[in-house]
């Protein structure tokens, strides 16, 4: 029989120095303004596909290419410093980038605010003398964990990886509503227009990547200029981004034209019919949930993520929560498949609500096979579930049992 398993008391641990993991995650977030700009394509060597052209500044060695538009981040990579790197985000795209020359003079870049008392035309500038505000948060597509649905939903079969914690900058858009009078009356939702251009000879309703999100979201969403520190690449949105913390990737609108307070939803496809938590075999309809908000969520992305075996004895056992719109209280860990949990530490700072949480559990690993999981708790109480949500599109997926681990140890 296998020796069990143990974790380790503090005084095992390596002595750190939380002011020293905060400076490692925040000095840094990527390759400067390398990000910002447009590189040649990069061959990925010994792989099936390149990386596009508009995301050639990346890492290729960190990223699983699944087609021009979806790139995912792999689970080995992610590190332990809470900010993930511009050249190690993944990428999920409606429709193809624009082209690079809208990056030409950023502060051009023009905005319409509707349904405020006194709506105008602003520049990117224009917001710039508004105000400023930074925000940490996960920037997460509603399919990530897609590939663990046992039914196949189509689109592209995310595990792990379509998920990222970024620091935005921009200017609150509550003060941006303040300072053109206020919201009109009876306006239920917020409704964010993208720039993208728009392929001839459809109807432009059912292509544009238009999203409403609850009007109240307004409270902590920016309009965004910069990313990591840097003004925000073509690949990720730039020049102009909304942010809407705590919601899922496709309502933060990349290349934001337009943003409107309105009375209904709008009625534009990828709203009405897209992104709808539908039943297995059912498609999505506006009489179904959207996927909006994020709720509580972790994994373990090291170590044994990568498939080589891990060496018996003392081992960190590391990995990410988040709560969505709420913050994580505590994360626990599994090393039997979720039949005994023990509680894992967090580590590094705490960069608010909708950012993400490291943490760490210390065990003693005997040689022998291991399903390791973790399970989140946020602080409204809400604890991650076992098993996933099923619907068509394989959206939210939070089951622990799904993004458990199965690790060899020698």
């Amino acid at each position: 029989m296998n020796q069990q398993p143990t974790s380790l008391p503090r005084r095992h641990l390596l002595a750190g120095s939380g002011a020293a993991l905060a400076a490692v995650g925040l000095a840094s977030f990527g390759r400067t303004a390398a990000a910002a700009g447009e590189t040649a394509p990069v061959a990925l060597a010994g792989a099936a596909k390149p990386l596009p052209a508009y995301v050639g500044w990346k890492d290729p060695a960190s990223l699983i290419v699944h087609s021009s538009t979806t790139i995912e981040t792999k689970r080995s990579v992610f590190g332990t410093s809470v900010i993930t790197p511009s050249e190690q985000l993944y990428i999920r795209n409606n429709l193809p980038a624009p082209d690079a020359s809208i990056l030409g003079n950023r502060d051009a870049w023009e905005i319409n605010i509707e349904g405020v008392k006194n709506p105008r035309k602003l520049t990117l500038g224009d917001l710039k003398r508004i105000g400023i505000e930074t925000t940490a948060m996960v920037l997460q597509c509603s399919g990530n964990g897609r590939g663990y649905f046992p039914n196949k939903p189509s689109g592209t079969p995310w595990q792990v990886g379509a998920a990222g914690c970024v620091v935005w900058s921009g200017v609150p858009v509550r003060w941006v509503v303040d300072a053109l009078g206020g919201v009109e009356a009876g306006m239920a939702y917020l409704t964010g227009t993208g720039g993208e251009k728009l392929p001839d000879g459809l109807d432009p309703k059912s292509v544009i990547v238009e999203r409403s999100v609850p009007a109240a979201a307004l409270a902590d969403a920016l309009l965004a200029w910069e990313m990591n520190g840097v003004p925000i690449s073509l690949a990720h949105g730039g020049p102009l981004r909304l942010i809407v913390p705590g919601y899922t990737g496709v309502n933060n609108i990349k290349y934001v034209k337009r943003l409107a307070f309105t009375a209904q939803e709008t009625d534009a496809r990828i709203m009405s019919h897209g992104y709808r938590i539908s039943p297995p075999g059912a498609k999505g309809d506006p009489s179904q949930p959207s996927v909006q908000e994020m709720t509580v969520k972790s994994w373990i992305n090291g170590p044994g993520t990568d498939g080589a075996p891990l060496k018996a004895g003392d081992t960190q056992i590391h990995g990410v929560a988040f709560g969505g719109m709420n913050a994580v209280a505590k994360v626990e860990v599994s090393l039997d498949g979720g039949k005994t949990w023990q509680l894992a530490r967090m580590v590094g700072p705490d960069l608010g609500r909708f950012a993400w949480r490291q943490f760490v559990f210390a065990a003693r690993l005997p040689a022998g096979q291991f399903t390791l999981a973790s399970r989140a708790t946020d602080t409204a109480g809400n604890v991650q579930p076992e098993q996933r949500m099923e619907n068509a599109g394989g959206y939210n997926n939070t089951s622990w049992a799904d993004h458990a681990v199965k690790v060899s140890v020698a």
